[in-house]
Formats: structure tokens, sequence, C-alpha cells
């Protein structure tokens, strides 16, 4: 079951590689002959897979839902990251994008994936505690850390996991090549499109906070801490639409993803 919502996932993974895919280079792409791009929620990941690679390019989630959107693009199987459905060696790449800060242990997925690749093994996995924000709403940013912070305490697996990874490609037996940072980019700004007014408006009614308030009041938050957040949250939220009816407002959010690559022993 995912910590994160999969609109959550979705707009973290949004155009993320519309700008440079230099990141991705230690995935040696244009070499790969058969690819699986593990969690592969509605593909976003696997269409750029698709693009850059000279192989197949093959998605797999848990979600059958989420994989219709996926199999416009490239073909996939159902199947948990976990107890992959694909025989040992299948693939000489295996990648995940946002996935393993959802595993309660994410060395037995690296472990699982390593069983079904001959050669690579990549995530590309975000440290979400080290998320940046410049509003030009005074106490945004603020704000933000403080509901980033107290949502984090309350989810139950490693979501900053971010360059961290490379220890847990160690710990079953990989080679590191490399871990890659790359900074994806979100920017707010005029004119506004539909998506940066629904995101004003579920600020300004606190829905935002609402459906998080249950992983937030699972870490060290109270009730009442819970409701000056809310609030403040709220009268934040009717300043950004504001600013917004003057046009004013800009913001950018940069989330850093770290690319890392292990090889198996013995592959070349």
């Amino acid at each position: 079951m995912r910590e994160f919502s999969e609109a959550y996932l979705e707009r973290t993974r949004e155009g993320m590689w519309d700008d440079s895919r230099q990141a991705l280079e230690p995935l040696e792409l244009d070499s790969r002959k058969r690819v699986l791009d593990v969690g592969c929620g509605t593909g976003e990941l696997s269409r750029v897979l698709a693009a850059e690679s000279s192989g197949e390019v093959v998605g797999c989630d848990a979600d059958t839902d989420l994989l219709e959107f996926a199999g416009e693009h490239v073909p996939v199987v159902a199947g948990d990251a976990l107890r992959l459905p694909f025989a040992d060696d299948s693939f000489d790449l295996v990648v995940c994008q946002a996935l393993l800060i959802n595993l309660p242990d994410p060395e037995a997925a690296i472990r699982e994936f390593a069983r079904v690749s001959s050669d690579l093994v990549a995530a590309v996995e975000p440290d979400n505690g080290a998320v940046a924000v410049d509003s030009s709403v005074e106490g945004e940013e603020s704000l933000e850390s403080r509901a980033r912070r107290a949502y984090l305490e309350g989810v139950g697996t490693d979501v900053t996991l971010g360059a961290d990874a490379r220890e847990a490609f160690a710990e079953v037996g990989l080679e590191v090549l490399e871990t890659r940072r790359y900074d994806h980019e979100r920017t707010i700004e005029p004119p506004y499109g539909e998506a940066a007014l629904t995101i004003a408006q579920r600020k300004a009614t606190g829905a935002g906070l609402a459906d998080d308030r249950e992983t937030m009041l699972e870490g060290e938050l109270t009730s009442e801490e819970y409701d000056d957040l809310r609030s403040e949250w709220r009268e934040m939220g009717r300043n950004v639409i504001e600013q917004m009816e003057e046009r004013s407002y800009r913001r950018r959010e940069a989330i850093p993803f770290f690319v890392t690559v292990g090889r198996l022993n013995g592959s070349q």
C-alpha cells in the first residue's frame, strides 16, 4: 500500500524530465535491451525510458487502474515490487522512481530487482525532507515546512531516502556505480493554469491539510496544533488567491531527487 497518494506521486513526477535527462545517463539507456519500470504508476518514467532506450520497456505496478494509463505507451504487467512476476535475469535494467520511499523494507525490493536483472538496478528517489520553497506570499515557506515536517513524522517509511539509497544497494550486494542528484523544480507564475488555481483554492479551504490530517496526527503533532496550523494555512491560501487576482503570485519548489545505479557482481 502506498504511503503517498498516487495524486501526490503524479504531481511529484509530472514534467520531471522535460528540461533535462542528464541525470539518467548512468542508466546507459542507449545500450539497454530490456528495461523494467517497477511501480510505474501511470507511466511518467516509462515514457521517458521508452523514448531514450533502444530496447523494450515494460511497466509493472500493483494497481491495475494505473496500468491502463501506462499501457498506452509501453507493455505493462500487474505485479508486486516484492514478488515480481518475472523469471531471473529477465531484464538488463530494473529501475523505479519514487517507490522505495513508500516501502517499509526497501532492501527487500532492491533484492527482488536484482533477481530479475542481469546487469543494472537503479532507483530514482527523492529526499522529501529537503524540499525548498520560495514564495511571494509571506509565511508560505515556513507553513509548508511545518506541514511537511508533521506529515513526514507520521509516515511509516523512509521518505527522505534520497542519496541514502546507495547504502541499501550496497547492503544487498550491488556495486554502486554512481549517485547523481537532480533537482526537480516546479514553478507557479502568471498566467496561472487550472492546476495552479485548484491548488490555491485547496489551500484557502484547508482541504489539502484535511486530507493529510490522519497521517500528521500519527507523529508528534497534537490535534490543537493541527487546528492552529490549518487556520494559518487557510489564511495563507487566501493571500495566495489575492496575489493571483493581482497577477503577482509566484512560487518555486525544488525537490531533490537522487539517481542511484548499481551493478550486479559478476556482470559487465
